[in-house]
């Protein structure tokens, strides 16, 4: 059900793309808000040492480990050929060992001991036990194998002749121990367990040679790496150093650019995987070529419009000095002031076409409205000025609540633009009609009035900047329907015109104004 909630006065006609409202306040822009710097862990610094970092700390990391290595491998070397000369002793003494009388005995001269002990760097140790562990020969000190070592199980000491090798310690000195069990019986009839057959055979020398072998090996390996590891920290640096010179590049290009000059970076002549980067970025030069270019029309256009008003008030303000009489005076003071209130308009104008262009590249701020409220309280601010033009002002709300997703500033604005529209075009006692309703699941705003109307041929243009009906007699400035399509653009409406279907007169057709508004985004209900 329809409400007529507005206005007195008279006749039809409507409108071409025109101004904005008389009583237009420009919007005053929020605040700024410096954003809050970010947290130091979260700040990238040098990629070159970023990729450094990562290929130095596996390689420093490493490095110690590989000398680790190269120590026990070095002294897994070193222990080789001293074990075998420690086996050749143990070869020898075994052969020294005789039966007497059913006893053993050891017969080794005193030359073979000499022999045995010569060493200038480590202490030898010996010693020859019977069966019984009674001590035959060498040292007493030298200790026997212990019980759970290799050289005590079964295996081990059924095989003649064989040797078995251990670390142990003598005097607090640790010492390399060689060792064998030598069976007395030549016939081997008691070869099985420990029997009284099998006499111990022990040489040990302390660790002196075998230390100073394996340091010499280490030094041998580590040295060359203290020389190898600075030339491939020169050669990763310079690889690097390499590797990242096309960005170096792209950035003395970049720096080597004129300052107008915003055209692409050919992704061709960079690397590709920088060709990501490349591409925001020249999505980003072409975004601030759009800003920049629509600045000089912006400037172009409001100081080609400004020159008329500012041309008019100088030239009656110098009229007014010139008149002796109070009338002639009076006359050009009012036109003056109307020339003022133009120019006023055209700069309202002007700020509000930038700012509603500048919107897609700043951001605007949606959010879910009622579009029947905001288009009542806009046409009750308009009902003083249709007062003045002598046109009924109305509104026909919808039945129930249409909820839109929008920005209610830009959106009054636009609203206002085409109201102030068609009250310009509308002759006195003619009726304008704002109109909220529902088709499906979109929201139609609707401008109707009983103007002169706008042919087909002139509704593509209408919307265009500074463009005026040629005709129409209506002073106004062109920029108030171009700010209707750009506010309508950025809330995704669809805009259309069509003749006032509620006119029955062949001057003034009049004109419909309709915008389409997309369905408000809802979150499903967590019933669902």
């Amino acid at each position: 059900m329809n409400e007529r909630d507005a206005g007195l006065t008279d006749p039809p006609s409507s409108g071409a793309g025109q101004d904005t409202p008389a009583p237009f306040q420009p919007l005053q822009p929020a605040p700024y808000v410096p954003p809050n710097p970010e947290p130091d862990e979260n700040i990238r610094h040098s990629l070159f040492g970023e990729i450094l970092d990562w290929m130095l700390a596996p390689l420093l990391l490493l490095w110690p480990m590989s000398i680790a290595i190269t120590y026990l491998v070095a002294k897994s070397i070193a222990n080789q050929p001293f074990d075998d000369a420690l086996e050749d002793r143990v070869t020898v003494l075994s052969q020294q060992i005789r039966t007497v009388a059913g006893r053993p005995t050891v017969q080794l001269p005193g030359s073979a001991r000499d022999v045995l002990r010569a060493d200038d760097v480590d202490s030898v140790y010996f010693q020859i036990s019977g069966p019984d562990g009674a001590h035959l020969d060498g040292d007493r000190d030298l200790p026997r194998p212990r019980t759970g070592n290799s050289g005590m199980n079964a295996d081990e000491r059924a095989r003649n002749g064989s040797v078995a090798f251990r670390n142990d310690s003598i005097h607090g000195t640790p010492v390399r121990v060689a060792y064998s069990w030598v069976s007395l019986d030549p016939l081997g009839a008691r070869a099985n367990g420990l029997p009284a057959g099998l006499a111990l055979v022990q040489v040990a020398e302390t660790l002196d040679k075998r230390a100073h072998l394996a340091n010499e090996i280490i030094k041998g390996v580590i040295l060359p790496q203290f020389i190898i590891l600075p030339v491939i920290l020169a050669l990763v640096w310079f690889a690097l150093s390499r590797g990242l010179s096309p960005l170096a590049e792209l950035q003395e290009r970049i720096r080597a650019r004129p300052q107008d000059d915003l055209s692409p970076i050919d992704p061709r002549q960079v690397p590709e995987e920088i060709s990501p980067l490349v591409g925001s970025f020249n999505d980003m030069l072409e975004r601030l070529a759009q800003t920049v270019e629509m600045q000089k029309r912006f400037i172009a256009d409001a100081a080609h419009q400004m020159k008329t008003p500012l041309a008019g008030m100088r030239m009656q303000s110098e009229l007014a000095l010139r008149q002796v009489d109070p009338d002639e005076i009076h006359r050009s003071l009012e036109q003056l002031a109307k020339s003022s209130e133009s120019a006023t308009r055209l700069v309202n104008q002007l700020l509000a076409l930038a700012r509603a262009e500048n919107q897609p590249h700043t951001g605007l701020a949606f959010e879910e409205l009622d579009l029947a409220q905001l288009a009542r309280a806009t046409v009750q601010d308009w009902v003083q000025a249709s007062f003045s033009h002598r046109i009924d002002l109305g509104f026909e709300p919808a039945d129930a609540p249409l909820l839109i997703a929008g920005n209610a500033l830009m959106l009054r604005e636009l609203l206002s633009n085409l109201i102030d529209n068609a009250l310009r075009y509308t002759p006195q006692g003619g009726s304008v009609t704002v109109r909220v309703r529902r088709d499906g699941e979109h929201a139609l705003l609707e401008v109707e009035d009983t103007g002169p109307g706008i042919a087909p041929s002139e509704r593509a243009h209408v919307f265009e900047r500074f463009y005026r009906i040629l005709g129409s007699n209506v002073q106004g400035s062109g920029l108030g329907l171009a700010i209707v399509r750009e506010i309508a653009q950025q809330h995704g409406a669809e805009i259309d015109i069509f003749n006032n279907p509620r006119s029955h007169s062949n001057k003034y057709p009049g004109s419909l104004f309709r915008l389409t508004f997309p369905p408000p985004l809802r979150e499903p209900d967590d019933a669902e």
